[in-house]
């Protein structure tokens, strides 16, 4: 038996019962490979079934508000996949009348759609002969090769595509792209994998070389940025209070947040005063401030962390499109925020 009748096999036995893969609906693979990226399984799955519920059709996705998407986005991070489900579920709906392409030349053109997305839904939907190339089936091959080229270089990308590609059974190819990644997952995981138990041990090279902990190799991370958000919740006395969104390119786009003012440094009240009456409705009268964490809240992202205080400012004024309290749970916030709101109201 080769390596992808093993593979394929050991899946036939071992898969988990997923929701989509009860499915070939190209929507539903689509949907389900769009949440799954850069996150796992088990905080994926409720949204996929959050989205299926709410969004049963691409036409029902493409003729909801951004808005809605990404309120029902919210928590999952990297809100760029949200926005670009919502712009190719448009296009697929009005240009293509709802039919996903069937080939992943066509796919890839979609936007939000990479070379492993293309790959996965042509295979699993069409069996179109491409393979997947995620970090499990790095984690795969590089170990039972030994290829110590790092996988995030130009390098290995292509050459790691290459090799996967040239393991490619001549059928069932989606159940063979499936199986290694789901074998990567829950079998050849990233530490501490009971190879005891692994079929295509005997012939793995950082199994008999003892270098598993050593596979796969990745260049250094880009530095860290340090930023330092602070957050102005305004109080008024009619229970109301401000948000804006965030329009520019970058982290949380298009979502909405309490005013905020971005220092070189954690901020004292004395440092920030002049900073907030820069920054907030012009004539309102401030009649307190208080800093609502004592320390600063660290919110990691992919290359940036933020160190963030909430600062409460009551106010006597009437504030001009002010936004009641006990609406506030309807706007679409980064994830930090919603926790937030949620301690505050509580």
């Amino acid at each position: 038996m080769n390596f992808n009748s093993k593979l394929t096999y050991w899946y036939s036995v071992h898969k988990r019962d997923l929701p989509w893969r009860a499915s070939k609906d190209p929507y539903k693979i689509w949907l389900s490979e769009i949440i799954l990226q850069q996150t796992q399984i088990q905080q994926g799955m409720p949204y996929y079934l959050k989205f299926i519920e709410h969004y049963p059709s691409v036409f029902d996705l493409a003729n909801a508000s951004e808005d809605e998407v990404l309120k029902d986005w919210q928590g999952l991070g990297y809100y760029s996949r949200a926005r670009n489900l919502h712009k190719t579920a448009i296009f697929v709906a009005k240009e293509l009348n709802g039919i996903f392409p069937e080939n992943y030349k066509d796919l890839l053109a979609l936007k939000g759609v990479g070379d492993y997305t293309a790959s996965a839904i042509a295979s699993i939907c069409f069996e179109e002969k491409t393979a997947v190339v995620d970090g499990n089936v790095y984690r795969v091959l590089s170990r039972f090769y030994g290829i110590d080229i790092p996988i995030n270089s130009t390098q290995g990308i292509k050459e790691f595509k290459t090799i996967a590609t040239s393991l490619l059974p001549n059928k069932n190819i989606g159940d063979y792209n499936q199986a290694i990644m789901e074998f990567g997952a829950i079998q050849c995981r990233p530490k501490s994998p009971d190879c005891s138990k692994c079929p295509i041990a005997m012939d793995c090279v950082a199994f008999n070389t003892g270098r598993i902990q050593e596979l796969p190799v990745k260049l250094k991370k880009i530095k860290i940025k340090k930023k330092y958000f602070n957050f102005l919740v305004i109080q008024s006395r009619d229970q109301e209070t401000i948000l804006e969104q965030r329009i520019s390119n970058g982290i949380w786009q298009n979502l909405y947040q309490f005013p905020l003012v971005e220092t070189s440094k954690s901020e004292t009240i004395f440092d920030l005063n002049q900073k907030i009456e820069k920054k907030i409705i012009k004539n309102l009268v401030i009649d307190s401030i208080s800093l609502h964490n004592k320390k600063d809240i660290v919110h990691k992202l992919s290359h940036q962390e933020l160190h963030i205080k909430f600062w409460i400012i009551q106010t006597s004024s009437t504030l001009k499109n002010g936004i009641k309290w006990s609406k506030i749970s309807k706007f679409a916030v980064p994830v930090v925020i919603d926790r937030f709101i949620k301690e505050f109201q509580s």
